[in-house]
């Protein structure tokens, strides 16, 4: 199995994502064709190899004329659909913008097909995105495991005005995935931008230390700054898995926090359980019960890592009429995940495969794909999400590791 660690303990962004695919062996001219296909303007890039602290890195440049477009997640979701790419880099570079969308859309209380993107959407932005899709679709991974994210500390000028560190949207971006200021001694600045939070968290299977593997290269990206004892720069190792996978999910100690409710308005539930997953908590539901002197009413249940504690206890006190959690230890075996990338009718569509000991044994689209795909289509979304599940089945992606045929 190709795996990829990534080491974001400097920061992530973009051009330093693209230098260290350069670095690791990335054809420069493979990067640069998929962002001919996309960008409406034209866009140079070109490397060279510098240094950040210590560390010998390659920068990529993206060089482009000066452009007054703002262009909005519509414009760009059109530039992509139109372009003549690869339909993994597609679908890849489309689930990125539609996270930086939403994200910025929450963040200023706006619908994401409104979203401006300013620095996100300019050129240079559109050609990071779809410059590092190119890039990992072209080293054929099926597994990227990212360290917890250096955000930086201070603040940062944005085209909204002086925000502290981390910004709003790059905050957005890593609920629910470690993150941290920086080690000690990092500088005041921003590490960590919104597109590399955005590819990060699009690229990841999953998140720590850099798991078993015989690496077979190395790749060093510069960030665009070079401060004094610090080496501004990530890495990326590239090769194959080593060792034999664990012989079964390893637990995790998580909290189930939850209240008992029979005030407050059912059509505030639904909005309760989004908050509650938005916050941090890996699952959330209700359940029917009867209360004292037969009233009915309802548990609402949020599961949720030690980190997202206090955050998910602020939600039940905000969003519903409780003033008061109960909250007790489990522990949680969840076997590991991917996720691949189908296209139904044009339509990009995430479909989460878990593994038991190297082996797919499920595959399971994601609704609000299915959704959106059939109501574009015209057609039911039963059958939308089983053309779905049927292209994983045949993905190499999900074939490679499936168990053999019993027949």
């Amino acid at each position: 199995m190709s795996v990829v660690w990534v080491d974001a303990s400097a920061g992530a962004s973009g051009d330093m994502l693209l230098g260290a695919l350069v670095g690791a062996g990335v054809p420069i001219s493979e990067i640069a064709s998929a962002v001919d296909a996309v960008a409406p303007e034209p866009v140079d890039l070109a490397a060279s190899q510098v240094t950040r602290g210590a560390l010998a890195a390659t920068r990529c440049h993206v060089s482009i004329a000066d452009s007054v477009h703002h262009r909005t997640w519509t414009d760009v979701r059109v530039l992509l659909t139109d372009a003549a790419l690869d339909d993994a880099v597609r679908d890849l570079a489309l689930r990125v913008f539609e996270r930086l969308a939403e994200a910025e859309g929450a963040v200023h209380g706006i619908s994401p097909d409104e979203v401006h993107f300013h620095e996100v959407g300019a050129l240079d932005a559109i050609a990071d995105v779809v410059g590092v899709c190119a890039g990992f679709v072209h080293l054929g991974v099926t597994e990227v495991v990212v360290s917890p994210v250096a955000v930086g500390s201070g603040s940062v000028r944005a085209a909204h005005g002086t925000l502290s560190v981390p910004p709003p949207a790059v905050a957005r971006l890593l609920t629910g995935v470690p993150s941290y200021a920086g080690p000690p001694g990092h500088p005041q600045m921003e590490m960590c931008t919104p597109t590399g939070a955005a590819l990060l968290t699009t690229l990841a299977t999953s998140w720590g230390d850099q798991p078993p593997m015989v690496t077979s290269a190395i790749g060093v990206g510069a960030g665009g700054r070079d401060p004094e004892g610090w080496s501004n720069a990530l890495r990326l190792l590239i090769g194959e898995a080593a060792g034999p996978p664990p012989a079964s999910p390893a637990p995790e100690d998580e909290l189930v926090v939850e209240a008992n409710i029979d005030d407050l308005e059912p059509r505030l539930i639904p909005g309760a359980l989004d908050a509650l997953l938005a916050a941090g908590a890996h699952d959330a539901w209700v359940t029917p019960i009867l209360m004292k002197k037969g009233r009915p009413a309802y548990t609402l249940h949020a599961l949720t890592p030690h980190a997202a504690a206090e955050a998910v206890r602020r939600v039940f006190f905000r969003e519903t009429s409780t003033i008061g959690v109960r909250e007790h230890e489990v522990v949680k075996r969840a076997l590991p995940r991917e996720m691949l990338t189908v296209s139904v009718g044009g339509h990009p569509i995430a479909v989460k495969a878990a593994r038991l000991d190297g082996e797919v044994v499920n595959l399971q689209p994601e609704w609000d794909d299915v959704a959106r795909a059939a109501a574009a289509l015209d057609r039911p979304a039963i059958d939308v999400l089983a053309e779905a599940k049927a292209l994983a089945e045949a993905s190499p992606r999900s074939a490679e590791a499936s168990p053999p045929s019993s027949e």
